[in-house]
């Protein structure tokens, strides 16, 4: 049978046969035994499956990343130590030195950071668009050598809605993937391969863990895209590897392709990898992934109702709304919820923002975002600090803006602590 989302949350993954552990095991070892070299010769030249070295594939890790992989419909998954490690294999996995991507402006700090400045020094150029432009508008900056096209489902942190199926579109229309950060909606509220994505990449630390417990990262293949389609832009997966004994991943793994190029050449050399005690943690939040994304979206509903009716407010952004910009955008790609998180602004510019947030309780101020707990931040004095203002503005960060993450309390309380620090 085809399980519903809330049984693959719970039961993909890990099947345990007659008589071994009903919960996935730990497999907290560096390494696996075999009876012979040329068993473990076979492992090396990626001629069986098998594990013998953690850095490269786990037991553990393997089952949680094949549920996250059911869970969005994909292929085939890896795990990585964060969100960011995640984001960055999935473009240098097909990006080299002279290679050239395109990505949504409205993206999280931390990722425009690591696009705008880190691939930058690695010879990787990326050009930041307004996601609004009309399709047309944002074909103007496709270049003859870019290799990929990037945006969030869910802006983090404001909280505006990719039109994915406009930005594959333009993706597939110039020969390139389109790779989705799925992090906020999750794929309980938005599977991106539905609406013609090719790689989702998810910072796992977020709600799929959901209890700040551990970092995390995925980088899901949904194996669509058709790299012998354009073996010019993609090389390194359709010529021989020689630092592989000349493997070409699309002759020899098919659909596979891409994610077994990220272990055994991306992971190997630079070993981002989830550590099984990790996964572990992670498997625990995925059990209950599917209840708490509904009470968050509740929650945040209810607080972005209560903040757009107080005076003291200047304005809100979560596409629950029915008068948000993004609410027609959020019905078509998440009509079960968004996230969450929203955004908002209290009257009397940046300082006043600050003051509100210093008399809050129970809602601390911290870096995260998406667990259990709620949280707020003020991105123009935290996440985002180290932009400027014309960059933060491009990135639609107002230096007032409140990132405010609902999570699974009683309302009643929630809005308690808000209205009190209001007045």
């Amino acid at each position: 049978m085809s399980a519903k989302i809330e049984t693959k949350c719970i039961h993909e993954g890990w099947k345990p046969k007659k008589g071994e552990p009903r919960q996935l095991p730990i497999y907290q070892s560096t390494t696996f035994k075999y009876d012979t070299s040329d068993e473990m010769g076979r492992l090396f030249d990626l001629e069986e499956d098998g594990y013998f070295y953690s850095r490269l594939a786990n037991p553990t890790t393997d089952a949680v990343a094949k549920k996250i992989c059911e869970l969005e419909g994909g292929y085939a998954a890896i795990l990585t130590s964060s969100g960011q490690a995640a984001n960055f294999f999935a473009v240098f996995n097909i990006c080299e030195a002279g290679d050239h991507i395109l990505s949504s402006s409205s993206i999280y700090g931390g990722t425009y950071n690591l696009f705008g400045v880190t691939l930058k020094k690695m010879g990787i150029d990326c050009t930041f668009v307004d996601p609004t432009l009309p399709e047309e508008e944002l074909a103007k900056y496709i270049k003859p050598n870019t290799k990929a096209v990037f945006g969030e489902t869910i802006t983090n942190p404001t909280v505006s809605i990719l039109d994915i199926e406009k930005f594959a579109h333009l993706a597939h229309s110039h020969g390139v993937p389109l790779i989705v950060d799925n992090t906020f909606a999750t794929p309980v509220n938005c599977r991106p391969f539905e609406w013609g994505a090719d790689i989702v990449v998810h910072s796992t630390t977020k709600y799929m863990d959901g209890h700040s417990v551990t970092l995390g990262g995925c980088v899901v293949d949904s194996g669509n895209f058709d790299w012998t389609a354009y073996p010019d832009k993609f090389p390194g997966l359709t010529t021989p590897d020689e630092s592989y004994h000349g493997i070409t991943y699309t002759e020899r793994f098919g659909k596979g392709a891409y994610i077994t190029k990220i272990t055994s050449q991306l992971m190997r050399d630079l070993g981002a990898v989830q550590t099984p005690q990790n996964a572990f943690y992670l498997n625990l939040g995925l059990e209950s992934l599917h209840l708490r994304i509904q009470r968050h979206c509740e929650n945040a509903l209810a607080v972005a109702k209560f903040l757009k009716n107080h005076e003291k407010v200047l304005w809100v952004h979560y596409a629950g709304l029915e008068d948000d910009e993004y609410h027609e955008l959020a019905q078509k790609y998440m009509p079960s919820g968004t996230c969450g998180v929203l955004s908002f602004a209290v009257k009397g510019g940046r300082q006043s923002s600050i003051d509100f947030m210093d008399k809050l309780k129970f809602i601390s101020i911290v870096t995260h975002v998406a667990d259990a707990k709620s949280c707020i931040l003020h991105p123009a004095s935290h996440t985002h600090r180290q932009m400027t203002d014309e960059q933060l503005r491009e990135a639609g960060v107002e230096p007032d803006l409140i990132r405010l993450s609902v999570g699974i309390e009683n309302i009643d309380d929630i809005i308690a602590d808000i209205a009190q620090a209001l007045e």
